[in-house]
């Protein structure tokens, strides 16, 4: 009865704390972003998919060359890189798209910390499932049919920044494994769990496993 009030409290909360604590950080990316290549300090990326279908803009820092999305889609150059793309869950280990700059900040997740915004206007929580480009949702789930009631389960919440299959593996985890955790986190619903899993990211930013 209370879980819905009291996460929001600690969203806000906490998107407030964190916002306040990462801004020396965020000048210091921007800035790096800004120098090592042309474009916009944060992703031009589509939409995603938020609560109940809803698409919204997430914000993340660049880590790639401007254009990279639609590179990856409609360039002729970059086909089999699709391919692979879409075969390994979405996730590239070695892409070419990436700088320097967006290496160290992916590897951290220094990218993710504009998502605190998103927290803010209430289109994401700290802690939640994934949320996933419309393309990928939809291919995913053909890939994996069986996997169709338990993305109606997942997007019967706000997405998150963090969630259980970040802190637990991460880019290792394929989407048929990460949208079964997400789910299960869903029918949990308690702000105990939410606390172990913001409790559990910190290392899982420094050590940076999984990441890619």
């Amino acid at each position: 009865m209370f879980y819905e009030p009291l996460k929001r409290l600690m969203d806000i909360l906490l998107a407030t704390i964190l916002g306040i604590l990462f801004l020396p950080l965020c000048l210091l990316t921007a800035l790096a972003i800004k120098l090592e290549s042309p474009g916009p300090i944060l992703a031009d990326t589509p939409s995603r998919v938020g609560r109940k279908g809803k698409l919204f803009k997430l914000y993340k820092f660049r880590s790639m060359i401007a254009g990279a999305h639609g590179l990856l889609r409609r360039d002729p150059r970059f086909r089999r890189l699709y391919q692979e793309y879409k075969k390994s869950s979405y996730k590239l280990r070695e892409d070419p798209r990436v700088t320097r700059v967006g290496r160290l900040i992916r590897k951290h997740s220094i990218d993710e910390i504009p998502q605190l915004i998103n927290v803010l206007k209430g289109e994401m929580s700290i802690v939640g499932p994934r949320p996933y480009y419309p393309d990928e949702l939809g291919e995913q789930q053909e890939r994996y049919p069986h996997t169709q009631k338990l993305v109606e389960e997942v997007l019967s919440v706000r997405p998150g920044i963090t969630g259980a299959w970040q802190v637990s593996g991460r880019s290792e985890v394929n989407f048929d494994k990460r949208i079964v955790m997400d789910a299960e986190y869903v029918r949990r619903k308690s702000l105990l769990y939410d606390i172990m899993v913001i409790l559990k990211s910190p290392w899982a930013m420094i050590s940076g496993k999984g990441a890619v």
